[in-house]
């Protein structure tokens, strides 16, 4: 018997009221899912579950779900299993949670959904989304209607609705050599690629370098997509040990005696998801393995301008090796989609039919905004709002979190927070989630089991609103001033 139905029963030998005698009603008829033939792990299995009684119409929009521990008690499973399984529920927009009162199933079309696999969107009501690593909304708005206004009086836009000219490409790749050298690298026409991203220049740099069964590098926690795209393509992902420097020189010199490996994909400023830069020597260190073993780098520079007093990358070290990725997205619009790569001449070609395979050719008109933006001055005017209101919300972050604020990272979009002694990052994640804020798990980006598994990554910048941003914060100070006791999860 579920424990407060116990304890309505022995108020009901107390008092005949109404209200106790709804809620022994209420609890007879719990919601329990049904987990027989699902495979999977068991939190999944309970939000698949749900997800088909909500279809079935077995539950309807409204309808309160039981406690998360009163589900443990019922599925005989861990308390920790089925607030993780409410955690994703809310994070796929198919329950809220409401402080005092508890966890209900949303409605399909009257309420906006707070964050699923489909859909960037940023509404400004509902839960508070601190879980995606996007720039700052808005800031391009008005000089890409100006841009657009240009392109109509140049009587250009034909062209640009056609496929490229040499002509064309050699203006767009131009800039696209202005933009790699702002990070750092040096690049001839010939290395210098467009990508529709810097996602699809990391896939189209693993095309061009794997086979299928080859072996990749990648430290024990990376950027999601980097698995998926080693998964897809065929391709062997092995982890690399790290310490507060980053990547260990040793652990990928013993990877590399041991093993044939292929590429190393890493980010060096300000990585995905730790925000931690590697220092000078770290970067030399790495390089040296790189050139003794002819090991390939992929070299993911998407955060860099957030960092103005960074290293150089890695690939000023080892340039026949390194695969450099940078993209405009974080800086000036993300639907521009475009990224920029540079390659070593003996790869460069395998890259570019990589982005002929996949996508044929990036996009002209978006790239041609970006290539006037970069030659006007219009980027560097956008990279300095992204970089100051960056600077902004990390320092609003150090403010509310305080002494739990990291005390090393005061810089880009996102940090990384390690809990307290007593948390697991999918307890904390549920439990900010009962408070409507959404964060990520540390486990999301690790490939070395249980890495990450009592760390979060917060994000700084999906929130259009500052206020909002302000708001989620505090939450999170104040579930960890709690701790993980002290404040029982509202569900």
């Amino acid at each position: 018997m579920p424990p407060r139905l116990q304890i309505a029963l022995i108020d009901l030998k107390i008092t005949s009221e109404i209200d106790t005698i709804k809620e022994i009603i209420a609890l007879m008829a719990i919601w329990k899912p049904d987990l027989a033939n699902r495979r999977g792990p068991k939190y999944l299995q309970i939000v698949e579950a749900l997800s088909d009684d909500i279809a079935a119409g077995i539950l309807s929009c409204g309808d309160r779900l039981p406690p998360h521990r009163e589900l443990a008690y019922q599925l005989q499973l861990s308390p920790n299993t089925t607030s993780r399984a409410y955690a994703e529920a809310v994070n796929r927009a198919l329950i809220r949670g409401e402080v005092g009162r508890g966890t209900f199933v949303r409605g399909p079309a009257t309420e906006a959904p707070a964050s699923d696999g489909g859909t960037l969107r940023r509404p400004a009501t509902g839960p508070i989304d601190l879980s995606r690593n996007l720039p700052l909304p808005g800031l391009a708005g008005e000089m890409l209607a100006r841009t657009c206004i240009e392109l109509g009086r140049s009587g250009n836009l034909a062209a640009l609705a056609d496929y490229q000219t040499g002509a064309d490409l050699d203006r767009h790749t131009a800039a696209a050599k202005l933009w790699l050298k702002r990070h750092g690298v040096i690049s001839t026409a010939e290395e210098t690629v467009i990508t529709a991203g810097a996602q699809h220049g990391i896939l189209c740099a693993l095309m061009a370098l794997g086979q299928p069964g080859d072996l990749l590098l990648a430290e024990q926690l990376t950027y999601q997509p980097v698995k998926a795209m080693a998964a897809r393509l065929g391709l062997k992902i092995a982890a690399i040990a790290s310490d507060s420097e980053g990547p260990c020189p040793e652990d990928i010199d013993r990877l590399c005696r041991q093993r044939r490996v292929r590429a190393l994909y890493l980010t060096p400023t300000l990585q995905t998801p730790t925000g931690r830069t590697m220092p000078q020597h770290r970067r030399e260190a790495i390089a040296a393995i790189l050139n003794a073993h002819g090991v390939h780098l992929i070299e993911d520079d998407v955060f860099g301008l957030f960092h103005p007093e960074r290293p150089q990358p890695i690939a000023s070290l080892a340039p026949d090796l390194t695969i450099s990725i940078t993209s405009t997205s974080k800086y000036l619009a993300p639907g521009l989609r475009v990224g920029f790569v540079r390659a070593p001449a003996g790869l460069a070609g395998a890259v570019r039919s990589a982005v002929n395979l996949s996508c044929w050719m990036t996009p002209p008109l978006t790239t041609e905004i970006v290539a006037r933006w970069i030659a006007d001055g219009t980027a560097d005017e956008l990279v300095a709002r992204q970089l100051a209101a960056a600077s902004t919300r990390q320092a609003l972050t150090r403010r509310i979190l305080g002494e739990h604020a990291p005390s090393d990272h005061a810089a880009g979009l996102h940090l990384w927070l390690d809990l307290p002694d007593g948390w697991s990052a999918d307890l904390f994640c549920a439990r900010a989630a009962s408070r409507n804020v959404l964060v990520t798990g540390g486990e999301a980006f690790a490939i070395a089991r249980s890495a990450g598994a009592s760390s979060i990554r917060i994000c700084l910048s999906h929130e259009a609103d500052a206020a909002r941003l302000e708001t989620g914060l505090s939450v999170i100070r104040e579930i960890l001033d709690a701790g993980p006791r002290q404040a029982p999860l509202v569900l």
